[in-house]
């Protein structure tokens, strides 16, 4: 199949904001749809149809299945736009962009909306399994008497409420206990964690005050930034707050070095030169090539680890080093993830190991790494995470002219997305 070139043309997002407070009303729905919306007005795309829209949410409701389709219809799209549901944890509008931009480069279609959201406002509560089935068989109870029945067997336990969590179903430990033992084993100090998330709050608000978020946050409830964001944080306000997960004294994550539940939605457009140019839309960056990759977190292997395997095998297929990137999009699921992650590719025996390689992929210029802020700083919807940092990436290759970019993000389940887009 002949292959074509792929570009990021554009990308928006909402201001995001801890959950439970300025998005607490807005449904998962309203809150995709008020950023595909944006997108679509950014970029003129009103009545047009697009080749194909990817979209998904990791804490999503069944009333919900098909998000997409439906943020799709409460724009000024044209309505005979496609559209379809996706997810693949927090790495889920990354994913979504691989997909989009693996269409256009296959001539399958000329452009392409990728995008991802997810609130923590909007939770689906779900009732008890034995609820569930006693609510179904009195529905096709045929007689009275059988009703009674039914009714007669409810226990208060049947109506214990079930709220969704991020833990492993198989370890019954959270992303931030599994996160805890991974900073044990590789030996991440707690001021080591505060440091990055110090630098993390400090690049974000260097970014907004430079007017950096200007065309790629749009205001949306009166707000326009990123609510978790702290000018004023300090190491040493950091390292007054107490650890999170890890309880016994001996724990290191805490609030302040860890991404906070988060609501927001982000959304990118791709097309292909081609259509940029017939549309007059600049080329942002080129989207170059991904990975994914898993772990057995199950057994013992860090849970949050994946992405150094992806990464290493992006690099081997397109031949380059990792020291090759002018900048490093590392999400910050937690400060210590991404020490975590750093100091495998210096470890020549996890390189080894591992990565199956003879030597160490070695250490990166941290001056590059999460320059516009990171997840800490400017908080994580988990699926809207990878649009973030695509759109952003995108925008710092425009401004540079020249040079790469590399994109990790690590997910639940133990897997990781990465990607490399590349300056026109």
């Amino acid at each position: 199949m002949k292959t074509r070139p792929v570009y990021i043309i554009g990308g928006v997002r909402t201001p995001f904001v801890k959950s439970l407070t300025k998005y607490s009303k807005v449904t998962t729905q309203d809150l995709m749809t008020t950023a595909l919306q944006a997108l679509v007005t950014k970029m003129k795309l009103e009545n047009k149809i697009i080749g194909d829209v990817a979209l998904g949410a990791v804490i999503n409701s069944s009333v919900n299945w098909d998000l997409a389709r439906e943020c799709v219809l409460g724009t000024n799209l044209d309505p005979h736009t496609p559209a379809y549901t996706l997810q693949r944890a927090c790495g889920t509008s990354l994913e979504a962009t691989w997909q989009i931009a693996l269409k256009i480069a296959s001539n399958q279609m000329n452009c392409g909306i990728a995008g991802g959201v997810d609130t923590n406002s909007d939770l689906p509560i779900l009732i008890s399994r034995s609820l569930t089935q006693k609510l179904l068989g009195l529905r096709e109870a045929k007689s009275v008497i059988d009703k009674i029945k039914i009714l007669a067997s409810l226990r208060p336990s049947d109506f214990k409420l079930q709220y969704p969590s991020v833990v492993e179903p198989r370890t019954h430990l959270s992303m931030g206990e599994h996160c805890e033992k991974m900073v044990k084993e590789w030996q991440i100090s707690r001021q080591a964690q505060d440091e990055l998330a110090l630098k993390s709050h400090q690049n974000g608000v260097n970014a907004y005050q430079q007017g950096f978020y200007n065309d790629l946050v749009i205001e949306f409830m009166g707000l326009q930034r990123d609510g978790i964001l702290r000018a004023d944080t300090s190491l040493e306000k950091l390292a007054k707050l107490p650890p999170a997960f890890d309880f016994s004294g001996q724990g290191s994550l805490t609030a302040g070095n860890s991404s906070p539940l988060t609501d927001g939605a982000a959304a990118v457009f791709l097309a292909s030169e081609e259509y940029a140019e017939k549309n007059n839309h600049p080329l942002l960056a080129r989207f170059v090539d991904a990975e994914v990759a898993a772990v057995d977190f199950v057994h013992g292997e860090g849970l949050l680890m994946a992405p150094t395997i992806a990464v290493s095998e992006l690099l081997k297929r397109n031949k380059l080093t990792l020291q090759d990137f002018d900048f490093y999009e590392i999400h910050e699921a937690f400060a210590g993830q991404v020490l975590c992650t750093l100091k495998a590719w210096e470890s020549a025996d996890y390189c080894k190991k591992v990565l199956q390689r003879d030597a160490a992929l070695g250490a990166i210029d941290r001056s590059k790494l999460n320059i516009k802020g990171g997840s800490v700083a400017l908080g994580h919807p988990f699926a809207a995470t990878g649009a973030r940092i695509i759109a952003s990436l995108a925008k710092m290759l425009r401004e540079k002219g020249r040079g790469r970019g590399l994109i990790s993000i690590c997910t639940a389940g133990g897997m990781g997305v990465t990607a490399i887009l590349e300056a026109v």
